[in-house]
């Protein structure tokens, strides 16, 4: 599982995941953000123009999958995993990597562009995995933009399973955790 941070946080903050999960089977790579934010990471500019963060971030993250195909850890054994920031990274991922992967959680997060997401798809896009979990009580990015948005991806023909929680800007404890864990199971399974 590759894990993505969210803005101003850092691979740190998610070292508590792998226990929590009690996935013990399964490998994890915490990633840092490239650009430095207030102590922490970003993966993009949110406050003026993402794009060409957004751009820049996704190629690396493709090299980095590459990459580890290349160390032989197939990515149809790979699952990515992204909160706030890191989940618009896992939806442009999911959405654009030519490979298919065993999973794609993302938590709290936006998509994109994502008419224009839709019109470029990757040839494997249909084939994923995702998982998406979002707050009705979420200050920062507001749940019904969020749902308008995965439900114009599901037009679009991608698999998305969607969960709405009853929580703020973080993840909703056992309760969340527990659907992340039987999605990532599932992956491994089929």
């Amino acid at each position: 599982m590759v894990v993505l941070h969210g803005l101003g946080d850092s691979m740190a903050g998610y070292r508590w995941l792998p226990p929590t999960l009690e996935l013990s089977w399964l490998n994890y790579l915490l990633v840092n953000a490239p650009d430095s934010y207030f102590g922490g990471y970003s993966w993009y500019d949110f406050a003026d123009e993402p794009a060409p963060g957004v751009a820049r971030s996704r190629g690396m993250l493709f090299r980095l999958l590459d990459d580890l195909r290349a160390k032989g850890f197939p990515t149809e054994l790979t699952t990515l995993f992204g909160f706030s920031q890191g989940c618009l990274m896992t939806l442009e991922i999911g959405a654009r990597y030519p490979h298919k992967l065993a999973g794609l959680v993302g938590i709290s997060g936006y998509v994109h562009e994502p008419e224009t997401l839709v019109k470029e798809l990757a040839p494997t896009a249909t084939q994923q995995r995702f998982l998406v979990t979002h707050g009705s009580l979420d200050p920062l990015i507001p749940l019904a933009e969020v749902r308008e948005q995965i439900n114009l991806l599901k037009a679009a023909g991608l698999h998305i399973e969607w969960h709405e929680f009853a929580k703020a800007h973080t993840i909703a404890g056992l309760a969340e955790l527990g659907v992340i864990q039987d999605f990532v199971k599932r992956g491994y399974q089929a």
